[in-house]
């Protein structure tokens, strides 16, 4: 026990002793998180600009014109004649649709010969195309309904009967989760537990491969070449430590961004807790298996890059082929977004995070076996290679 405390010491003075380890594990999450909170800060797309192109002029064309205009989430350009290049209007002002008014219009909407209007939307960018295409849908909408109904009462129809005339039936919109659409509630978090899994992985990927590359592990820990479990815990403490470090920033940002916190807080804690585990336990796998620390940075980084992408957060995981499916599945990252979407953005009951749960507990179970297994292995081949000076001078 002295010497698994003593090693523990010695394991904490390295850590803080790496300023890359220090800079990684400390400034990089404070970094990001006040970075991606600044980028999202909004938490919605606003003042897109969009082209209108009106080849009618009349009073029926600009009113719709104004009405476009009012509508926050875009700012109207308006064009009195048509460019000699739409696409490159587009690219020019970063457009993310172009409202075409046909000529004729006022004429043909007195005369309800229901003139199309075209409406072309830049899916360049899918995150501006669909809100400017909401908020489109809604002016354009708007406009119709009110010119159907004004068209009825001219007609002498009462104003209450006209709205059922052109409304036969009432279909009411309810958006659940995230009312808003706010963007920031939605990615900011999550990309939090993207950096937090990045920093733990880069820091045990140098771990015992750094002991293996300048030759200290016969020397440091010949007393424990017997316990391989023990000096997992030894090379994991620290990371455990400072991450609650890092979890207690986050929190703080949270407040700063005016982000809500998860249902559940306890519950949340605890996932975190065991995803925390899980990721630190497949650094120390890695790290034991390639004994060389660049390349076991490489092939953590190769793991981490992806992971969100694969996570199933922002694109269904039953919409991948099923090798992706499970290749996702290892990743400690992806149960933990699932249950974390659960508890932050859908408000969901704590019951419907537990398979998550499960899968975090049994992803850092089979870590901690296979970081074990190797570990003991390793332990035996440098112990039993060890050339006797080494084994007497340590």
């Amino acid at each position: 026990m002295k010497e698994f405390f003593r090693l523990l010491k010695r394991e904490f003075k390295l850590f803080i002793g790496n300023s890359t380890l220090r800079t990684v594990f400390f400034l990089a999450p404070v970094f990001y998180a006040t970075l991606l909170g600044f980028v999202y800060k909004s938490g919605k797309v606003e003042n897109t600009p969009v082209l209108v192109i009106d080849r009618d002029n009349t009073p029926l064309s600009s009113q719709l014109t104004d009405m476009l205009d009012d509508n926050k989430s875009i700012s109207i350009i308006k064009y009195a004649q048509e460019p000699l290049s739409i696409k490159d209007e587009v690219i020019r002002h970063e457009a993310a649709a172009v409202v075409i008014i046909p000529s004729r219009f006022e004429a043909e909407m007195l005369q309800k010969k229901y003139p199309e209007l075209n409406v072309y939307i830049n899916t360049g960018n899918v995150l501006t195309a669909n809100f400017a295409s909401k908020a489109l849908q809604l002016t354009i909408g708007t406009f119709s309904a009110g010119a159907s109904i004004k068209a009825l009462q001219k007609a002498g129809m009462p104003a209450t009967k006209a709205a059922t005339q052109y409304e036969p039936f009432k279909a009411n919109y309810i958006t659940l989760f995230n009312t808003t659409g706010n963007y920031l509630i939605f990615m900011w978090p999550a990309m939090l537990a993207v950096v937090l899994q990045q920093v733990i992985l880069l820091a045990m990927a140098v771990s015992f491969a750094a002991e293996f590359e300048r030759g200290s592990f016969v020397k440091e820990y010949l007393k424990m070449k017997r316990w391989a479990f023990p000096t997992m815990l030894i090379k994991v403490i620290p990371i455990w430590a400072f991450s609650i470090l890092i979890v207690g920033v986050y929190y703080f940002m949270h407040m700063i961004f005016r982000v809500p916190m998860p249902e559940g807080i306890l519950n949340f804690i605890l996932l975190t807790a065991v995803f925390v585990g899980s990721a630190s336990f497949l650094g120390v796998f890695i790290s034991i298996l390639i004994p060389d620390a660049l390349k076991a940075t490489q092939i953590l980084m190769v793991i981490a890059s992806p992971a969100f992408i694969i996570s199933g957060f922002t694109w269904p995981l039953s919409a991948m082929p099923a090798f992706v499916q499970f290749i996702a599945n290892i990743i400690p990252l992806t149960p933990f977004l699932q249950a974390f979407k659960i508890l932050l953005i859908q408000k969901g009951s704590v019951e419907l995070t537990f398979p998550y749960l499960k899968h975090l507990s049994i992803l850092l179970l089979v870590y901690a076996v296979l970081g074990w297994v190797a570990l003991k292995i390793k332990l035996w081949l440098i112990f039993k290679n060890a050339l006797p000076e080494e084994v007497e001078n340590a």
